[in-house]
């Protein structure tokens, strides 16, 4: 009877033995599963660890991805570093871009990551209007805090970007896009002036290119839209601008553009606001005054309007135009007709306008 006890405690513990077992097993199968579903949990859970509506985070260039991790849980953008990089390698490893993020309101670590997989950073705005010198945007630029003015002019001084367009272009003057830019924080200025050129292409390409006619090259067409883009306020006198440009360009008779006068004063110093009849004797070729045909490039940066309008001038028989002095201008065929027009809207204006200042007490002569 003893014998038979003994056996049956024995078995008895191997039962429990076998229990612990089973009991550890299902333990080793339970633990990775519930990691496996807090992890799931954490990654579908919108998550919110700073204080405020929004949280901004600035990621230098080159940064390592486990850096911005600890980086985001750190500002309390994402809950676990660890773990969102486990959900990176999971989604092959994207790159996560650098630059300012704005991150509002819960997101999960998908969405937080997907944030900077396509680089939606904080741009900051700039609007380069029409008109615009290539040392004037670089001024614009640096006052603005975007770079440093002598690094914008080195990297404008040179034609790389433009000389399959423009093979005779010794610059990018004329090529700098007139648009509103958005730049993220800490874009530098190759990025910048490079953003400016492309848009330029770009808008070329699609709306300009297409109505060239004539043979004209790219840059005798950019260049005539930089006086047009100079000499027009109204989006309606483009086009006729541009036309007695052309005309007179066929006529073979000289272009006699005030705004390429200007340009050469500012390349040499001497631009005070004011022309003055010797300036229009000046010795350069931007000179029109002077020098038959177009100046050898473009004299600022155009716009879309100005572009198009010299791409496709108007088909009207103009040679001369004059200012009304209220933005406008008055159009003629003949040099007869130019004169009378100059002596109704300059001469004439501005006797009257100069003898009423005089009977108010604020004109010349007081």
């Amino acid at each position: 009877m003893a014998k038979a006890k003994k056996t049956s405690g024995g078995r008895a513990k191997s039962r429990r033995g076998i229990g612990m077992g089973l009991g550890i097993l299902l333990l080793l199968l339970l633990v990775p599963a519930a990691l496996a579903a807090w992890s799931w949990w954490t990654l579908q859970r919108p998550y919110k660890g700073y204080e405020g509506p929004e949280q901004r985070v600035l990621i230098a260039p080159g940064t390592a991805t486990a850096r911005i991790l600890q980086i985001l849980q750190r500002d309390g953008v994402i809950a676990d570093a660890r773990l969102a990089r486990v959900y990176m390698i999971y989604k092959g490893e994207p790159k996560l871009q650098a630059g300012e993020y704005a991150f509002r309101g819960d997101l999960t670590i998908a969405q937080a990551l997907g944030k900077m997989v396509r680089g939606q950073t904080v741009g900051r705005t700039l609007t380069i209007i029409e008109g615009l010198t290539l040392e004037e945007i670089a001024d614009q630029l640096a006052h603005q805090g975007f770079g440093r003015r002598e690094v914008f002019l080195d990297l404008m001084r040179s034609p790389r970007l433009i000389a399959d367009l423009d093979p005779d272009a010794p610059d990018l003057e004329g090529y700098l896009f007139p648009e509103t830019y958005s730049f993220a924080v800490g874009a530098s200025e190759k990025e910048i002036v490079e953003t400016l050129v492309k848009t330029f292409r770009k808008r070329f390409e699609r709306d300009v290119l297409p109505r060239i006619t004539g043979g004209r090259t790219v840059r005798q067409v950019v260049t005539l839209a930089s006086i047009v883009e100079k000499e027009a306020k109204m989006p309606e006198e483009r086009p006729l601008i541009a036309a007695v440009y052309r005309n007179r360009l066929d006529h073979r008779i000289g272009l006699a553009a005030d705004p390429t006068v200007i340009y050469a004063l500012k390349r040499v110093g001497r631009w005070n606001g004011n022309i003055r009849r010797e300036d229009l004797q000046m010795d350069s070729p931007y000179n029109t005054y002077r020098y038959a045909g177009l100046p050898p490039g473009p004299i600022c940066s155009p716009g879309l309007a100005s572009l198009a309008a010299a791409a496709a001038p108007a088909d009207v028989p103009y040679l001369y135009f004059v200012s009304r002095n209220d933005g406008t201008h008055v159009f003629a065929q003949t040099l007869a007709e130019h004169n009378r027009n100059v002596e109704i809207w300059q001469r004439k204006y501005w006797r009257d306008h100069w003898a009423a200042e005089r009977r108010a007490g604020q004109g010349p002569g007081r």
